[in-house]
């Protein structure tokens, strides 16, 4: 495999290191980095062993500063997967969440994870884990509350006869 070099290198390498202080895109900066190796006459194998990214990425970064410049190396946005709940629905679960579960006729009396999460499955047929559920609750603006637990109480009776046998 040839060594694949970047034209003009000595200019772009303190170009590049400029571009590594303005930058607050961390993805973005490792592969400047990257390519401050390669300017540093570094193959891209070697430069893969240092970042810890394969020789052909390094190779992709290289291509792509050549032919784009500093906006071949930037991430494009990725919308990821589309929700399963529009936001009608959003704003209905937003208001039965403000309801205490009893009124839905559960057991439990607070929302966490795993009743929303089958809550979403009986009411409006959406299939959501209970991870994604406590997302859900944080997009809501709502934090999770644990029940209190139940402090026994003493035994009044007990206590005064302790008391009176060590006496």
């Amino acid at each position: 495999m040839r060594k694949l070099e970047i034209e003009s290198a000595d200019i772009m390498k303190i170009a590049i290191q400029q571009e590594i202080v303005r930058s607050e895109d961390s993805r973005y900066d490792h592969r400047l980095h990257g390519l401050l190796l390669i300017c540093q006459g570094f193959s891209c194998p070697e430069v893969s062993d240092i970042l810890g990214d394969s020789p052909r990425i390094i190779e992709y970064w290289v291509n792509d500063f050549n032919n784009k410049g500093f906006v071949g190396l930037r991430e494009e946005k990725r919308p990821g997967r589309p929700s399963s709940i529009d936001g009608i629905t959003l704003n209905n679960i937003d208001s039965d969440l403000r309801q205490n579960p009893s009124s839905f006729g559960y057991t439990q009396n607070l929302w966490d994870g795993k009743m929303l999460s089958h809550h979403l499955k009986e009411k409006y047929d959406v299939n959501l884990g209970v991870r994604q559920c406590q997302r859900l609750f944080d997009k809501l603006d709502f934090r999770l509350r644990k029940p209190r637990p139940v402090i026994a109480k003493s035994d009044d009776e007990a206590k005064a006869d302790k008391k009176n046998f060590n006496v």
